[in-house]
């Protein structure tokens, strides 16, 4: 497992830093100024191989989890990057979406993180989907289906608490389970979670409406969307379609991520995503050299990658 945990720890930080620069920037600006490598400087003036608050935060949420699940333990540490900067790739903070930043100023003031996270429509962002890839690792031992469910709600929910960002947390930790521990084929293991999402769905009773909003991910084939009509802004289900669909339709990292930033809009976000699932799919000798040289913190990203497999290996979800 630990090949795919560097994989998908040095995969988010890459296709995070691939999409800073052009951050907001047009799919058709894109088509014509495609990202080849690693840039520099653009959108939030960043030297090349800058990651944003989406590997940030999955570094937190590792640290975290590496010493066993307490919810209290995991928002504090979002804090602190906030607060201080930790896990930032200068340790400053330089991007942080509205919902995760209202919510962390609840948890700083005295809110519970099981009360802070955002529950208006509105406020399905991509903040909490983004972290979640460290907990497909911690999961990868948990049979129970509703357990799974329950922690990515509690650990969605510090910052983005509506059922729509819960369940497309849900189904992304699903699909990278799959991917660990039941199919290495990224499309056996997304026809698997099609099955055993939709089941416990309808076990659980949602509400249908907010289930039709995954309808292309769920019901049809998200990977025969053609390109026009897969979109890529912060929207969470926006984000959770176009990352799947990246890794759908290319057959190796480099053309995951770039496929991914090439689409634009939230180009990091989506490269971050997709990165998580491809680095893990493909693992770390599937990720460039010269990108993985040249992420910031790239060593610190190793180690904590390590000491993360090691904590988990040795521990059960409690």
């Amino acid at each position: 497992m630990q090949h795919q945990i560097t994989g998908a720890f040095l995969g988010i930080a890459i296709g995070d830093a691939l999409g800073v620069p052009v951050e907001f920037k047009t799919r058709s600006y894109l088509s014509e100024n495609s990202v080849t490598g690693m840039i520099g400087y653009g959108s939030w003036n960043q030297p090349p191989g800058t990651f944003s608050d989406d590997a940030s935060l999955s570094f937190c949420t590792a640290e975290s989890l590496a010493l066993g699940y307490n919810i209290d333990h995991l928002a504090n540490t979002f804090l602190q990057w906030y607060q201080h900067g930790y896990w930032g790739a200068h340790d400053q903070v330089f991007d942080i979406g509205n919902t995760t930043r209202l919510a962390l100023q609840r948890i700083a003031t005295g809110t519970s993180p099981l009360l802070a996270g955002g529950f208006e429509e509105f406020e399905n962002g991509n903040g909490s989907l983004m972290r979640m890839m460290p907990l497909a690792f911690y999961l990868a031992a948990e049979k129970d289906i509703n357990t799974r469910y329950q922690l990515v709600k509690e650990i969605s929910g510090i910052t983005h608490l509506h059922f729509r960002s819960v369940l497309a947390c849900f189904i992304y930790v699903e699909y990278l389970r799959n991917l660990l521990t039941t199919s290495s084929d990224p499309r056996k293991a997304y026809e698997q979670i099609q099955s055993a999402v939709n089941n416990f769905v309808r076990n659980r009773q949602f509400n249908p409406t907010e289930i039709k909003h995954f309808e292309r991910i769920l019901q049809n084939d998200i990977s025969a969307i053609s390109e026009e009509l897969i979109l890529s802004s912060g929207y969470v289900i926006h984000t959770l379609e176009s990352a799947l669909w990246c890794l759908l339709t290319t057959d190796s990292y480099s053309s995951c991520v770039l496929k991914a930033v090439n689409l634009g809009g939230d180009t990091d976000t989506t490269a971050a995503v997709a990165g998580a699932a491809a680095g893990l799919h493909y693992r770390e000798t599937g990720i460039p050299a010269q990108w993985a040289s040249e992420v910031a913190k790239a060593t610190a990203i190793r180690q904590l990658s390590e000491r993360f497999g090691a904590a988990i290996s040795t521990a059960s979800p409690q």
